[in-house]
C-alpha cells in the first residue's frame, strides 16, 4: 500500500493521549449505533406494528474497527465497503464526522431515511459501496482496485488510493467471495485490504468448531498477506508471564461455542471452567490466573484484538508495508461487545430493553437531556473528529466524464456480409471503435475465458490484453489468427471462468468515474445461459447504478446444438424486468451497431444513464430483409 503515509510511530503504536480520545469516541459510536436501532423499534410511531428490526449486536462488534479506521487510519482517497449489519455504526461515525445531519439518526429503515444496509445511491451520507446479502460488498472493492490499477496505468491520474472492505466472518461462507479471492486478475493489488470481523456468530448460531485457521490458510494459498488481531494487550501481557503459554493454549484450543459460553459466566464459575476444561498444566493455569480478581476475569478472557486499538493499528501498520499483494486482517471480536447481550448465541436480532438502554446510557456517559449529542466544541474528542473530517474530505466537485454523449456517434457505417449474425456483427464493430477519437481508448472489454467464442478476437488483435507487467509471448514467431499479447497498454481484461467475477468487474469498471476519477466504457461478454450464474453480481451492480454494457451470446435457438444444459430460456425476461437495465435483442448487424453505440452513450450520462444488455445470436440472418 505504497501510496499511504502512516501517522503512527514506526512500529504502529499510537500515542497514549490519542488512544484515550479514540476510546471515548468509540463509546459514543457504540451508544449512537445502539440508540439509532432502539429509536426505530421502540420510539418511532409504528401504527401497523410492522417489524422494523436492526442489528445492535452486529454493529457493536465493529465499533473499535470503525473508530480506528475513520478517526486515525483512512485518507481521503480511500474507498471503503462496510459490512451490511454495521450500517447503524457507520452512520454514527458519519454523524460524528459531520457528514450526516442529526435529523437522520431517527430515520433508520424509514422511507427516505437511513437504509437498513449501506447504500451508495439511497443513503444521505457518503457511501462508497452498497452492501447487503451474499458477500458482494466484500468483493466489490477488490474489483474497484482493478479499475484503479487499469486507469492509473492507462491515464495516470486517479483520485482513489486504497480499497478497504470490512466484512462479517459469516460472509466468508459465500462462494462468490472465494471466486474473487482466487481470481488471477486481482493478483498483486497491494492497495486492497479486507478486515474480517471475526465474531464467530452467524444469524442462527455460533459458528461451530475453530474455522479461523482454515480460512487464513485459504487466503494464504491464494497469495494474500494474512494478519491477525487476535488478543488484546491485557491478554498478551498475561501470555508473556511465566507459564503464560498455558492460558493461550487453553483459549486457542477451545471451540467457538465454549469460548462464547465462558465469557458470559461470572468470574468464579469462569475460573473453575477454565481449569476443569484442561487435563494438562492444570496447576500452572490455576496459578497463572490466581492474581486476577473474579470481577475482572471475564473481561480479561474477553480481551480480543479486534477491540484493542493498539493491536489494530499494529496490523494496519503491517499491511501498509506490503505493496505486492492484497492483505486480510482477521480481527477477533465479540458480537454485542459492550452490550448486555454480548456473546449470546441468539443476539443477532436481539434488541435491548428500555431498562438496558438506560443502564447503557449511564455507563457510556451520554447526557440524559441529549441522547443524540456529539461532543462539546473544543473538547479533545471534537478536535479529533474535526481533524479526521478534514483529512477525509473529498473535493466537492468532480471532473466531468471524459466521454460526452455527443462524442459517441449514432452509427459508424461498418460493412457486413449479406448473411451474418448479431454476434459476428459485434466482432466487426468493436475493432472499428478502437480508433474512435476520444472514445476508443475508454472502451475496456472483459470476458470470463470466453473472449474468442463471443467474437472478441478482432478487438483483442487490435488492442491487446491488459496486464500490469508485459508477459512473454512464446508464440510470437508462429503464424496465428489470434495474437494474445499481454501488456500494460492492453484494453481487454481476461478473467477466469467466473461469470460472477465478470459482472462484478464490469460493474466496478462502470463506476470508475465516481470511484477512481477516470471514465471508462466497459463491455463484458458472456454465454447467455450463464447470465444467470452471475445474476447476483449483475443485480448488485445495477443497484449501485453502474453504467456498463454486456452481451449475452450465443443465446436463444442458436444454442440448440449445445444441449439442454446450455439453453437460455429465462434471460430475456431478466433483461425486461431488471430495473436500471435497457434490453435489446438486435436481429440485424446494423441494429447491433446502433444499440451498442446507444449503450455507450448511456454510459456517458452519469446522472440518468442506464446499463445495457445486448442479447446476441450466432444464427445467420439475411441482412437484405431489413431493406425497404
Amino acid at each position: 500500500m505504497a501510496q499511504h503515509v502512516p501517522r503512527t510511530e514506526e512500529d504502529g503504536i499510537i500515542q497514549p493521549e490519542e488512544l484515550a480520545v479514540l476510546e471515548s469516541i468509540q463509546r459514543r459510536v457504540l451508544w449512537l449505533s445502539t440508540a439509532i436501532i432502539d429509536h426505530a423499534n421502540h420510539v418511532r410511531p409504528n401504527p401497523d406494528r410492522t417489524k422494523v428490526g436492526g442489528h445492535q449486536a452486529s454493529s457493536a462488534s465493529v465499533v473499535t474497527i470503525l473508530t480506528a479506521l475513520y478517526f486515525h487510519y483512512l485518507e481521503a482517497g480511500d474507498r471503503v465497503s462496510i459490512k451490511p449489519h454495521a450500517s447503524p455504526a457507520y452512520h454514527a461515525v458519519q454523524y460524528l464526522l459531520g457528514n450526516l445531519d442529526r435529523e437522520y439518526l431517527t430515520t433508520l429503515r424509514a422511507y427516505g431515511g437511513l437504509q437498513a444496509y449501506p447504500s451508495r445511491t439511497k443513503d444521505p451520507d457518503p457511501v462508497d459501496f452498497s452492501t447487503g446479502s451474499v458477500g458482494l460488498g466484500a468483493v466489490a472493492p477488490a474489483f474497484a482496485a482493478l479499475a484503479h490499477r487499469y486507469c492509473a496505468i492507462h491515464f495516470g491520474d486517479v483520485t482513489s488510493n486504497r480499497f478497504v472492505a470490512l466484512i462479517g466472518d459469516a460472509e466468508l461462507d459465500e462462494g462468490n467471495v472465494w471466486e474473487g479471492v482466487t481470481e488471477e486478475a486481482l493478483a498483486g493489488l497491494g492497495n486492497v485490504l479486507w478486515i474480517v470481523d471475526l465474531n464467530r456468530q452467524s444469524l442462527d448460531r455460533i459458528v461451530p468448531g475453530v474455522r479461523a485457521a482454515r480460512l487464513k490458510a485459504l487466503f494464504d494459498a491464494a497469495g494474500w498477506h494474512v494478519v491477525e488481531a487476535k488478543y488484546g494487550r491485557r491478554l498478551q501481557e498475561i501470555f508473556a508471564r511465566p507459564n503464560g503459554h498455558v492460558l493461550r493454549q487453553r483459549i486457542d484450543d477451545m471451540s467457538n461455542a465454549e469460548y462464547q459460553a465462558l465469557i458470559r459466566l461470572d468470574g468464579a464459575e469462569l475460573r473453575q471452567r477454565l481449569i476443569d476444561g484442561t487435563t494438562v498444566n492444570r496447576q500452572a493455569l490455576a496459578e497463572l490466573i490466581a492474581p486476577i480478581d473474579d470481577a475482572d476475569l471475564p473481561a480479561v478472557i474477553a480481551d480480543l484484538g479486534g477491540h484493542d486499538f493498539t493491536e489494530l493499528l499494529r496490523c494496519f501498520h503491517e499491511v501498509d508495508q506490503v505493496s505486492d499483494r492484497p492483505s486480510v486482517i482477521f480481527a477477533y471480536t465479540i458480537k454485542g461487545w459492550g452490550l448486555p447481550i454480548a456473546g449470546d448465541p441468539m443476539n443477532h436480532s436481539a434488541l435491548l430493553t428500555p431498562e438496558q438502554m438506560e443502564e447503557l446510557r449511564v455507563a457510556l456517559g451520554v447526557p440524559e437531556d441529549d441522547p443524540w449529542a456529539a461532543f462539546p466544541p473544543g473538547s479533545p474528542e471534537a478536535r479529533l473528529c474535526q481533524a479526521a473530517a478534514e483529512r477525509l474530505r473529498r473535493p466537492e466537485t468532480t471532473r466531468p466524464p471524459a466521454v460526452s454523449i455527443e462524442m459517441v456517434p449514432a452509427a459508424i457505417g461498418v460493412r457486413h456480409p449479406a448473411q451474418t449474425s448479431s454476434q459476428e456483427a459485434l466482432g466487426r464493430i468493436l475493432p472499428r471503435l478502437a480508433d474512435l477519437e476520444g472514445v476508443g481508448e475508454r472502451i475496456v472489454t472483459v470476458a470470463p475465458d470466453v473472449a474468442t467464442s463471443t467474437h472478441l478476437g478482432g478487438w483483442i488483435n487490435r488492442v491487446g490484453i491488459f496486464s500490469p507487467v508485459e508477459q512473454p509471448d512464446y508464440e510470437a514467431d508462429r503464424p496465428r489468427i489470434l495474437r494474445w499479447r499481454e501488456t500494460p497498454a492492453g484494453r481487454h481484461i481476461e478473467l477466469g471462468i467466473s461469470e460472477m467475477n465478470m459482472f462484478m468487474a464490469i460493474g466496478q469498471l462502470g463506476l470508475s468515474h465516481e470511484l477512481v476519477g477516470q471514465h471508462l466504457l466497459p463491455l463484458g461478454t458472456v454465454y447467455d445461459p450463464f447470465v444467470c450464474r452471475g445474476l447476483d453480481s449483475l443485480i448488485y451492480s445495477l443497484y449501485m447504478e453502474s453504467k456498463m454494457v454486456f452481451a449475452g451470446t450465443p443465446s436463444g435457438v442458436s444454442l440448440s446444438p449445445e444441449g439442454g444444459a446450455h439453453q437460455s430460456s429465462v434471460t430475456a425476461s431478466l433483461g425486461i424486468e431488471l430495473p436500471g437495465l435497457i434490453y435489446y435483442e438486435p436481429c440485424f448487424a446494423v441494429e447491433t451497431e446502433w444499440t451498442l453505440l446507444e449503450a455507450f452513450r448511456q454510459c456517458c450520462d452519469r446522472e440518468r444513464g442506464r446499463s445495457t444488455y445486448l442479447r446476441l445470436s450466432t444464427k445467420p440472418i439475411d441482412q437484405g430483409l431489413l431493406d425497404p
